[in-house]
């Protein structure tokens, strides 16, 4: 099991690679939304916000206005850091039940062209 710690490095490495994409990737791909990130071996939660801009850093700070994030997602530690490291496909652990997202439709077509 990863540490909190190690969890929000790999976070903060996902937001240093989405600041990577290409601007016609991100414009084409990307809109405003709020994130959760629930590490579940860990109960911890942490918050972000994707934009066309990047992908702000994730705190553990639920936003004030107390609504769900937009875009919910459930995953192990391990998993978590594995993914980031480009060493678990996304759809192969979210077909698999290591993910779990709870997000529109579109909101995972989008993420499936981004990650």
């Amino acid at each position: 099991m990863a540490s909190v710690d190690e969890c929000r490095a790999a976070l903060d490495k996902l937001a240093e690679q989405f600041g990577e994409l290409d601007h016609e990737t991100r414009t084409k791909h990307v809109v405003e939304r709020t994130l959760s990130c629930r590490i579940t071996d860990l109960e911890v939660t942490f918050f972000g916000r994707i934009h066309r801009d990047g992908l702000d850093a994730f705190t553990e700070t639920q936003p004030l206005d107390g609504r769900p994030a937009d875009i919910r997602i459930r995953i192990r530690s391990d998993d978590l850091l594995l993914m980031v490291n480009g060493e678990l496909d996304m759809a192969k652990a979210v077909f698999g039940g290591r993910v779990k997202i709870d997000a529109s439709f579109g909101d995972m077509f989008r993420l499936r062209k981004l990650l």
